[in-house]
């Protein structure tokens, strides 16, 4: 275990690797988003994109002090959003809501969106917040749902009633997050598919490989990729969910 790993260094997190990972999967695009590791140094994320060339787009993490000129460099490198972390501390401290309404309105003449990852009881607490942003939302890892209370947690309400508004999008990523079993995560599995029968035409799918938050063994992605069938079990969704849907929100 090297000394790297508590701060979200995975070993083996290549551009190579990764090119593995979508042959095993049968993957051709790819969405490469900026971990907290590495704060709002975004050039290890920028010279994976160029590695990746035209079918990788890109989600970035910056501060309220960014400059334009940074933006429009990021841009020009296939960024197409930004991440905002409220569930473990960033570079610059506590993320807070007004700095989400802040980054929201930089990004939003460039038609970004914003990508969010916060717990289900701070979606709860921050729902006008996040449905008062101008530009598109995606929630990330199926909004951090608690188990055992699922889909009748407060925040599952919550993301649904963002989801019926047609600005806000959710990630069915993470299912072993907030899991209390072991895979194929039944407890997870039932919030992602009620979120799939609510909006299918505002679903993403992703890996969140290499899994820089899980210590240990890795979760298998051929399994997680597996999972959506279960999810979607409509071939058609399931094209929308991996095809479609994100080629709109990218724009690939």
């Amino acid at each position: 275990m090297s000394p790297h790993w508590h701060q979200g260094f995975p070993p083996g997190a290549t551009v190579a690797d990764y090119r593995n990972l979508q042959r095993r999967l049968g993957i051709a695009r790819s969405v490469v988003v900026q971990p907290s590791t590495y704060g709002i140094d975004n050039r290890c994320l920028v010279d994976a994109l160029g590695q990746l060339g035209s079918a990788a787009r890109g989600v970035a993490v910056v501060d309220t002090e960014v400059k334009d000129a940074e933006l429009r460099l990021l841009t020009d490198a296939g960024v197409r959003a930004i991440r905002v972390n409220f569930v473990s501390p960033q570079s610059w401290g506590t993320t807070t809501p007004e700095m989400l309404a802040a980054l929201a309105r930089r990004v939003d003449p460039l038609g970004w969106h914003v990508q969010i990852l916060m717990t289900g009881d701070q979606i709860v607490t921050y729902e006008s917040v996040i449905r008062s942003l101008p530009t598109k939302v995606v929630v990330d890892h199926l909004g951090r749902i608690p188990q055992p209370d699922g889909v009748k947690h407060p925040a599952f309400a919550a993301v649904r009633r963002m989801l019926d508004e047609g600005r806000t999008w959710v990630k069915v990523t993470e299912p072993y997050e907030d899991s209390k079993l072991g895979p194929p995560y039944a407890d997870s599995s039932e919030v992602a598919r009620a979120y799939v029968q609510a909006a299918p035409e505002r679903i993403l799918w992703g890996t969140d490989w290499p899994h820089p938050t899980q210590r240990g063994t890795k979760p298998d992605d051929a399994l997680l990729l597996d999972l959506l069938a279960d999810w979607a079990p409509d071939e058609r969704t399931r094209r929308r969910i991996l095809v479609e849907n994100p080629a709109e929100l990218f724009g690939f």
